[in-house]
């Protein structure tokens, strides 16, 4: 039976169509499942955690790869489906709750001193509208992962694995780029899914990084400075950072830029991150 075929099967035996308020596009391509399996490089001893996982299809090939997998699913019509479809597997776990509430260090702290777990994995296809907020969710708490794989909307996912200074580049991306090596899989097109998205998708990989590729004393004052930098995209850097109040006065922040050998008319989305470490340290 094909994914699209056990998709229709499901549906129909349980009565579900996809709820547009989470969300929700059911994979249906062989192909994506197998790139975002295999570029997890899932191995016995690792923990998946899985968010949104809907109809399972992403979990029934993790299952038979990973040490355990934990599912978070928020949709309470998944749950009775999910059950049912893996209750004959042992190292299988699912939660009912919203990812962005789950104390995750305190679940992988509790997995990791209860099994034999050495790395822990994030597995998704992540609703689009909740994206950011997950992501950062999952990057902000510093947790003990080795990787982060997801798919996304293509448009965001381009931002979230640009490097600092090119085209793409947003205030997001120099956060993505401080945690984490990012790495793009697979675009993938609308008739993977169905319901049919209207956007394209891309299945990225964020390998999570041992040292910070810089080093700044004030990492939450870096970030509020990257923020407030794009608030004002279309202005230069300096006058975006005075009218956000982290320079003084354009006389101040005129100063310091030349100091560092930053170019006044230069716009937030051209500098590094080390460009903004060196402002950053200035400032305290």
């Amino acid at each position: 039976m094909t994914i699209l075929e056990e998709t229709k099967f499901i549906m129909n035996k349980y009565h579900i169509k996809a709820n547009k308020s989470l969300g929700q596009n059911f994979l249906i391509s062989e192909e994506v499942v197998r790139a975002i399996v295999d570029s997890s490089e899932i191995k016995e001893e690792d923990l998946v955690i899985e968010i949104g996982p809907g109809l399972g299809t992403l979990t029934k090939e993790l299952l038979e790869k990973a040490g355990k997998v934990i599912c978070i699913e928020l949709d309470k019509k998944m749950i009775g489906i999910l059950e049912d479809r893996f209750s004959l597997y042992n190292n299988f776990e699912l939660f009912n709750q919203d990812v962005l509430k789950v104390d995750l260090k305190s679940l992988i702290k509790k997995e990791k001193e209860n099994s034999n777990i050495k790395k822990v994995k994030i597995v998704a296809n992540l609703p689009y509208y909740i994206t950011t907020p997950i992501i950062m969710k999952l990057l902000e708490e510093e947790l003990p992962l080795e990787s982060i794989t997801v798919m996304i909307q293509k448009e965001v996912a381009d931002r979230l694995i640009a490097i600092p200074g090119q085209k793409e580049t947003g205030a997001i991306t120099y956060s993505v780029y401080y945690y984490a090596q990012a790495e793009g899989i697979l675009e993938v097109p609308n008739d993977s899914f169905i319901p049919e998205p209207e956007v394209t998708s891309k299945v990225i990989k964020l390998s999570i990084r041992k040292e910070a590729p810089v080093e700044t004393e004030q990492k939450e004052l870096m970030f509020r400075i990257i923020k407030n930098a794009f608030m004002q995209r279309r202005k230069t850097l300096l006058n975006a950072l005075v009218n956000t109040n982290i320079f003084a006065s354009k006389e101040e922040g005129t100063k310091l830029l030349e100091d560092l050998g930053i170019s006044t008319n230069i716009r937030p989305e051209k500098l590094t991150l080390d460009n903004y470490a060196k402002i950053t340290q200035k400032i305290l």
